[in-house]
């Protein structure tokens, strides 16, 4: 009954806000007044994460939505303008109503009666395969002929939605070389968004007409800076098919953003205005930054930003998606913007991570896992003793600038690893915990001086966990 009571919602609610939206292009302050009429009518507020400069999201949307000078009310109205009316429709109705509401409400119930993380994204690797070999690349360290299988896919997401799990991430490899099998797991799963990070080669416009169709898939694009610095680090020629993709998706009016690894190198180029500008020119609504994580026997600890580096990213970022720069765009920071999240978000907290071999671990870079797909269910592996180490020390700090428990507290990692008896997953060349860690030490104890600086500065103080 609450099945059927949830798909008659939706429908309702789809029509409707069909209508808001179409209104929106006529009346923009009119239609949006009907947009956030929907929003309070059918979302119950309580349910979002209180996690945004101590509001919850609903609360924080709602309050610059009615302003039409507000650079947040045009950011949506350019959404609008750009993008095609089915994909951000359903874009809102899986984000907001299925993910945010309903979803939401689940997980939350679901965590007081199981005693364990639940996910509210799931982040998967359709394959390990890639027709590039970029340098800092965790998938690097993978083997190579690896595949989740039609059935695979579908089981982690109806086990997903079936804990309140309805945004999933696609990552790899490179995850368009599954582009038929994404189109038809998005067709199946009508109720969820995919999330698909892709180095953009293999975009065509055949399959952005598909992906128009189905309504539920939106891109990140890796880039590394500007061309000659992007083709340093992702192959010569790179840089001018990720843009050629870019053109493709804008003219299918699809949703899509940038994903940006920053190091040493890169870090002033892709903060810059000039880059924020060639991205948005091309039709970019979003960036999500990743910092460098320094995974593999290989992987360069000269990358790894200084204090004052880390830093100035921090600023920049805040800066760009402030209220009072007037790009329209969104930037989103993992590494830095933890104090937005609680901290470290793996383990299921938030997301957790399942490799193209079935593995589920906890973060895309923590390349370790007591539960497999194929062996045990989602439910299982957040109960089992690897995601339940990161339950009960979560957060690892009680500054949250200082999120992860193997870059800025690398004594923690293998406290966790060693206590659940987690093997490695890694089959090609792997790490151990010692080397890994290792390799953190030096950074964590420099960023430990600047994040108490940054963090009494934002009128925080630590209490009680200081690692």
């Amino acid at each position: 009954m609450n099945a059927i009571k949830s798909k008659v919602t939706r429908m309702v609610l789809s029509k409707k806000l069909e209508l808001a939206m179409r209104h929106m292009r006529d009346d923009p302050t009119t239609g949006m007044h009907n947009v956030m009429a929907l929003a309070s009518t059918y979302f119950n507020s309580s349910f979002y994460d209180r996690n945004l400069l101590g509001k919850n999201a609903f609360s924080y949307m709602r309050e610059y939505l009615q302003k039409p000078q507000s650079k947040w009310w045009k950011y949506a109205r350019n959404l609008l303008q750009d993008t095609d009316l089915h994909v951000l429709k359903t874009f809102i109705l899986n984000m907001a109503y299925e993910a945010g509401y309903r979803g939401n409400n689940l997980r939350h119930q679901l965590m007081v009666s199981q005693k364990c993380n639940i996910p509210w994204a799931i982040l998967f690797d359709p394959t390990s395969m890639c027709n590039m070999n970029c340098t800092g690349c965790w998938a690097t360290e993978y083997e190579h002929t690896m595949n989740l299988s039609n059935e695979d896919m579908n089981s982690l997401v109806r086990q997903g939605e079936a804990v309140g799990c309805h945004f999933y991430l696609l990552t790899g490899g490179e995850p368009l070389i599954r582009k038929n099998d994404i189109i038809t797991l998005a067709k199946k799963h009508p109720t969820s968004e995919f999330h698909v990070f892709t180095n953009g080669t293999l975009i065509t416009d055949a399959f952005c007409e598909s992906a128009v169709t189905v309504g539920n898939l939106s891109f990140s694009l890796s880039v590394e800076g500007f061309e000659a610095a992007n083709d340093e680090r992702r192959g010569r020629g790179s840089f001018q098919r990720t843009m050629k993709a870019m053109e493709i998706l804008r003219r299918h009016r699809l949703l899509f953003g940038i994903s940006v690894c920053y190091t040493r190198l890169n870090y002033k180029d892709v903060t810059s205005d000039d880059f924020f500008d060639m991205v948005i020119r091309a039709g970019c609504k979003y960036a999500c930054f990743f910092h460098y994580m320094p995974v593999g026997n290989d992987a360069a600890t000269d990358l790894l930003l200084t204090p004052e580096e880390r830093t100035y990213v921090y600023h920049r970022v805040r800066e760009i998606r402030s209220e009072q720069c007037p790009k329209l765009f969104f930037t989103i920071d993992f590494q830095n913007d933890g104090e937005l999240i609680n901290g470290c978000i793996a383990g299921g907290r938030s997301y957790l991570h399942v490799n193209a071999n079935g593995d589920i671990e906890p973060c895309v870079f923590i390349h370790y896992s007591d539960t497999n797909i194929h062996t045990g269910t989602l439910l299982q592996a957040l109960q089992n003793p690897l995601c339940m180490a990161y339950h009960k020390c979560q957060p690892f700090n009680d500054n949250l600038l200082r999120p992860c428990p193997m870059l800025e507290n690398p004594a923690i990692l293998p406290k966790i690893i060693h206590e659940s008896n987690a093997p490695s997953t890694d089959l090609q060349s792997p790490e151990s915990l010692e080397h890994l860690c290792e390799k953190c030490q030096k950074y964590a104890k420099r960023w430990k001086s600047a994040a108490a600086v940054l963090w009494r500065d934002r009128g925080h103080e630590t209490n009680h966990r200081s690692h």
